[in-house]
C-alpha cells in the first residue's frame, strides 16, 4: 500500500493538473509510443551546506508499485470542465487511464546516498506521457524527505556523536509532513522519534515522558514526579523547568532515590527552558552530586546545528539533544528546490533526439542525455563526481566541468576506484530493486559523511566539492544551447 499503509488506495491524482493536461496533449496527438527520459535534480545544497543526503526513494517504489487510476478517479477527472463549459478530458482519455500499466525504466541513487547539485538523483525514461504524469509525485516524495535528511544529518554531526531525538510532530507541515519527516530524520542521523506512527509504520524507536502539564496538574512539582515514578518506573526522565530549574533536578534526585530503593533507576532529565549551557552544567553537579553520575541531561527548546554547535562549544553538559520545530519543518530552508527536466525523446523508428532548456539564468539551463552519475575515491575518501551521458560513455581519465563556469576544471588523471550512483530500480515497469532496511540506509549515510573531507561538511562556508559534466557530454551541452540560440557550433 501507498504510504507504508497510511493510504488505502491508490495516488495516482497526486499530481498538478497541468501534468494530466499536457498528458491528455500527447494522448490526442497520438504520440503515445513516443519516449522520453526525465532526470530530477536540485540546483543548490540545501542550508548553504556543502551536501545533501538524498532520501524519499522508498515511497516513491510503494507509490508507483500502487499506481493505477480508479473508477473514482477518472469519475472526478470526467467532471472537470474546460472553459467553455465542456468536459476538460475526452472519454477516450478517461478510458486510457485507467487501463494504464506502468511500464517505464527508474534508475535511482540509493536512499542515504551524498548528492551535490545538477546530479541526477533519479533518471525515468519511457512513455513521454506515463513520465509527466509522474513528475510532480517524484518531486514531491523524493525533495522533502532529501530536504529532511539533510538537515537531520547537520543536526547529528553537531552534537559530535551524542544522540538526536527527533520531537517535530506537533509542529509538522501536517500528517504527511509529520510521518515524511520522522523516517527522514531517522535516515539522516536521529536516533530515535516522539512519533508514535512513524514508529510503528518505520519500525523507528519511540521515545517520551511527560510534559509541563503532567507537573502543572499536581499541587506541587514533587508530587508529580513521585507519581509519575509509581505509573510508570521504567521510563522516568523528569522535564524539569516547569517552575525553578535547579530546584526540579533537586525533586527529580529525591524521586531517583526512591526509585533505586524499588530496584529502578532515574533515567535523567529535561531541560526545555532558559541558558541550557549554564543550567545543564549546574543540573550535571546536582545529578553527580546526588549520586547520579549516569543519568543522562536532555535538551530541547528550537534548537538546531547552530544552537547545538554553540552550546558544544560552551561545554554545555547535555548527553542527548530534542530537536523540533527547525528540523521537521527544515528551518531555515522550507523547499529543496527540486527540478524535473526533460532530456531525450525518441520516436518510433528513429535515434534518441537530445533536449535541452535555455535560460537568462545559467543555473537554470538543463543537461541534455542519459545521466549518470560516477564517483572517483582514493584512501582519503571521496574526491569527484562526474555527470556523463551513458551513450556517449566516459573516458578513463575525463576532465570534469562545472556547467556553470566552464573555467572550473578537474582532471582525474590517476584513474581512481569509481562506482556509479544510479542503480537499476525499475525495468519495463519490474521493480528489480531490492528495498534496503532503515538501519541500512542510515548506515550509508554514515559511511558517506565520513568519505567526505572535514571542509565540506563544516556549516558555516563550506568547502565546494568537484563535481560537474563529462567533457564530451558539455560539449554536446554547448552545441544544442548555441544551435537552439540560432549559432552554429562555432558560435556564430
Amino acid at each position: 500500500m501507498t504510504g507504508q499503509g497510511l493510504y488505502r488506495h491508490s495516488l495516482a491524482l497526486l499530481t498538478d493538473l497541468y501534468q494530466l493536461t499536457m498528458a491528455y496533449g500527447y494522448w490526442k496527438t497520438r504520440r503515445l509510443e513516443q519516449l522520453a527520459c526525465f532526470n530530477l535534480m536540485f540546483r543548490d545544497n540545501p542550508f548553504n551546506g556543502g551536501y545533501t543526503v538524498t532520501a524519499g526513494l522508498e515511497e516513491v517504489i510503494h507509490f508507483l508499485n500502487d499506481l493505477r487510476f480508479e473508477e473514482e478517479d477518472v469519475a472526478y477527472l470526467g467532471k472537470l470542465m474546460g472553459a467553455d463549459g465542456k468536459p476538460l478530458f475526452e472519454i477516450g482519455f478517461l478510458n486510457y487511464l485507467q487501463e494504464l500499466e506502468f511500464c517505464c525504466d527508474v534508475d535511482a541513487m540509493p536512499e542515504g546516498t551524498i548528492a551535490f547539485p545538477n546530479e541526477p538523483m533519479l533518471r525515468i525514461t519511457g512513455p513521454i506521457l506515463q513520465c509527466q504524469i509522474l513528475e510532480t509525485a517524484l518531486l514531491n516524495m523524493m525533495c522533502y524527505q532529501t530536504l529532511i535528511a539533510s538537515k537531520a544529518s547537520r543536526v547529528c554531526l553537531a552534537t559530535r556523536g551524542e544522540e538526536v531525538l527527533e520531537f517535530g510532530l506537533r509542529r509538522a507541515q501536517g500528517i504527511d509532513g509529520g510521518l515524511a519527516a520522522s523516517r527522514a530524520a531517522y535516515i539522516g542521523g536521529c536516533g530515535a522519534t516522539s512519533n508514535v506512527l512513524a514508529g510503528k509504520l518505520y519500525g523507528i524507536p519511540v521515545k517520551g515522558t511527560h510534559a509541563h502539564s503532567w507537573v502543572m496538574s499536581f499541587d506541587s512539582e514533587l508530587e508529580a514526579f513521585e507519581a509519575y515514578a509509581e505509573a510508570m518506573p521504567n521510563n522516568c526522565m523528569f522535564l524539569v523547568d516547569t517552575y525553578d530549574t535547579l530546584e526540579g533536578v533537586r525533586q527529580a534526585v529525591a524521586v531517583g532515590k526512591k526509585l533505586r530503593d524499588k530496584g529502578h533507576d532515574l533515567l535523567g532529565i529535561r531541560l526545555d527552558s532558559g541558558d541550557l549551557a549554564y543550567l545543564s552544567a549546574e543540573a550535571r553537579k546536582i545529578l553527580d552530586e546526588g549520586g547520579f553520575a549516569d543519568a543522562k541531561i536532555v535538551a530541547s527548546n528550537d534548537l538546531d546545528e547552530f544552537i547545538i554547535d554553540s552550546l558544544k562549544r560552551q561545554h554545555a553538559q547535555v548527553n542527548v539533544w530534542g530537536v523540533g520545530t527547525k528540523l521537521a519543518t527544515a528551518f531555515d530552508q522550507p523547499a529543496l528546490g527540486g527540478v524535473f527536466k526533460l532530456s531525450a525523446v525518441k520516436n518510433p523508428g528513429e535515434d534518441w533526439e537530445y533536449k535541452v532548456k535555455l535560460s537568462e539564468q545559467t543555473v537554470k539551463i538543463s543537461t541534455p542525455g542519459f545521466l549518470q552519475v560516477r564517483r572517483y575515491q582514493d584512501k582519503s575518501g571521496f574526491i569527484a563526481d562526474m555527470v556523463y551521458d551513458e551513450h556517449l560513455g566516459a573516458e578513463e581519465q575525463p576532465t570534469i566541468i562545472d556547467p556553470n563556469d566552464a573555467t572550473k576544471r578537474k582532471r582525474v588523471s590517476t584513474n581512481p576506484p569509481h562506482e556509479d550512483l544510479l542503480v537499476p530500480i525499475y525495468r519495463n515497469g519490474e521493480q528489480v530493486y531490492d528495498i534496503p532496511s532503515l538501519s541500512v540506509i542510515r548506515q550509508r549515510v554514515q559511511d558517506q559523511l565520513s568519505a567526505l573531507h572535514p571542509s565540506i561538511r563544516r556549516f558555516l562556508n563550506p568547502h565546494t566539492y568537484p563535481a560537474g559534466l563529462e567533457a564530451r557530454l558539455y560539449d554536446l551541452r554547448t552545441k544544442l544551447i548555441l544551435k537552439a540560440r540560432g549559432y552554429d557550433e562555432n558560435g556564430l
